[in-house]
């Protein structure tokens, strides 16, 4: 199946070179339909730029705050001079945090 979610640039440019294994999300309807095997197009947000990726895996858990502290920041989109900085809160800039915790949250691990 082949899923399709939409990026910043930033975390799009990340993912296109490789350093971004993980995307994270919220455990909703839509991410609970994704399987590994699947495939996910990436789109840059306001253009047509895209990038497909294979699911490997689904990591799921119930907040941010612990999935920060189980995965490698480096591989969530986080380089390695902004990890004294990384909180878990700087996704409240995606989701509230009635979100988070109605559905947990999800890092698709990507191939």
């Amino acid at each position: 199946m082949t899923h399709e979610m939409k990026l910043r640039e930033q975390p799009f440019a990340a993912i296109c070179e490789g350093r971004k294994r993980y995307e994270l999300r919220l455990f909703d309807e839509k991410r609970r339909r994704i399987t590994p095997g699947d495939e996910i197009i990436f789109t840059l947000a306001g253009t047509e730029k895209t990038v497909r990726r294979t699911v490997a895996a689904l990591h799921v858990f119930p907040s941010f705050a612990s999935l920060y502290s189980a995965l490698p920041l480096t591989e969530c989109g986080y380089s390695e001079e902004e990890l004294p900085a990384a909180d878990p809160r700087d996704i409240r800039e995606y989701y509230s945090e009635e979100d988070e915790l109605c559905f947990g949250v999800v890092a698709i691990e990507l191939l």
